[in-house]
């Protein structure tokens, strides 16, 4: 049957729970690991006093120069002196917890591995002298490898897992401190959102009456001016369609030296229909005199084929040619080119329309300065969203990580909601 996680609604009521938990947990553990500690230290102090026995037994026979037994002597003494430093060196952890007593146990397999060296490098060479010293060092140092491999096989396997539960209670306490970053951070996110929100209803009624003066009055009658002008344009590119080509091969043709008769004035005249034929068809007098003067060099041109048009080209042109010069079919497009024109003209003119634009650019300008606060408010914004985001992804994950670590040091579910 699958156990049903306990669950908490908050960091604090976990880490109320999980005290409480540690508390019975590990008092026993931490008991036992001081144990085998002091019991540790004990058999480390023994080995330094047996080494300074071995360390003043060798001296009192150096100092006999006895020549059978010196040079043993003074091996001894160099192995002894060499214990005890290496032994001076190890410093015990007054703290039980499980980093100081891992790094206790680490440093003290590392004194044992070297020793152990030294004594099989060693001690047979003394031999057969300092028998007794040689018999009591053993088995003193013997105890303490004992005393090391019991710390160390409780370390490693049974109080490693107070560890966890270390590092359990300690990120709740870094849970709890994320929590209220995320509580600063949505207050933060609010002060910037109340910022914002009256820029943008600043912008939203400027902008509607921006819309307004567009929509009314001289405006709104210029818009539907430039929208005929914009028609007639197109309905004149279409009545000259034909004359395209034929107006690019007589540029070619006055600017090569090829004749035609071309004027540089009817040249010039030629690159304004080419560009922006409105505009160059209101710039004429009353039935386009400049375009007809063009017209009939462009018909002598066609008949005495010097432009080199294709015959299905030569011909439309021909046509167009005859309509404008002799039907005048462009006439009545040209009265309402001239009126769209003047009408324009009169409205650009008007005190009301410069006034209308005055108020536009002003209003305009304020849309422009509150827009670019808006931006600045928005980038301060962005950041603090992704660091709340950043911020619930990590309370997420730590919650995941406390109930993991708990289920694995004590064995028992939690659900952090």
């Amino acid at each position: 049957m699958t156990e049903t996680p306990l669950q908490f609604s908050s960091s604090g009521e976990v880490k109320r729970w999980l005290e409480t938990q540690t508390a019975s947990i590990l008092a026993p553990v931490h008991a036992q690991a001081k144990k085998l500690r002091d019991d540790m230290n004990f058999q480390i102090q023994a080995v330094i006093e047996v080494s300074k026995l071995l360390f003043d037994t060798s001296s009192k026979e150096i100092e006999k120069r006895n020549m059978k037994v010196y040079n043993r002597a003074r091996a001894l003494n160099k192995l002894a002196r060499l214990f005890l430093d290496r032994l001076k060196k190890l410093n015990p952890s007054e703290q039980v917890t499980y980093e100081s007593l891992s790094r206790y146990v680490q440093e003290t397999q590392k004194i044992i591995f070297v020793t152990d060296i030294d004594l099989k490098n060693w001690f047979p060479r003394i031999s057969p002298f300092f028998i007794m010293d040689r018999r009591k060092f053993l088995a003193v140092y013997e105890r303490a490898k004992q005393a090391y491999a019991a710390l160390n096989d409780y370390v490693t396997k049974e109080y490693v897992k107070t560890k966890t539960l270390e590092e359990a209670l300690q990120q709740i306490n870094e849970l709890q401190n994320v929590e209220k970053q995320l509580v600063i951070l949505n207050d933060e996110k609010e002060v910037i959102k109340n910022e914002r929100m009256p820029i943008e209803q600043d912008i939203a009624a400027l902008e509607e009456k921006i819309n307004e003066l567009k929509s009314k009055g001289p405006i709104d009658k210029l818009n539907m001016v430039n929208s005929e002008i914009e028609s007639l344009s197109t309905e004149l590119k279409h009545e000259l369609r034909h004359l395209q080509k034929p107006f690019i091969k007589m540029q070619a043709l006055a600017t090569g030296g090829g004749g035609g008769g071309i004027t540089p004035d009817e040249l010039n005249k030629i690159n304004h229909y080419l560009e922006k034929p409105f505009d160059a068809f209101v710039c004429e007098k009353p039935g386009y005199p400049l375009l007809k003067e063009i017209l009939q060099k462009l018909e002598g041109l066609l008949s005495e084929d010097k432009l080199k048009l294709k015959p299905e080209k030569a011909r439309k042109a021909a046509d167009s040619v005859a309509e404008i010069l002799h039907k005048d079919s462009l006439v009545k497009i040209q009265m309402r080119c001239t009126e769209m024109a003047t009408n324009k003209d009169q409205l650009l003119a008007s005190a009301k329309m410069d006034e209308i634009n005055q108020n536009i650019a002003e209003y305009q300008e304020q849309v422009n300065l509150l827009k670019a606060r808006k931006t600045s408010v928005e980038t301060h914004e962005t950041v603090k969203e992704n660091a709340y985001k950043e911020a619930e992804d990590k309370i997420s994950s730590l919650k995941r990580t406390i109930e993991k670590n708990v289920y694995s040091s004590i064995d028992k579910k939690i659900q952090i909601i």
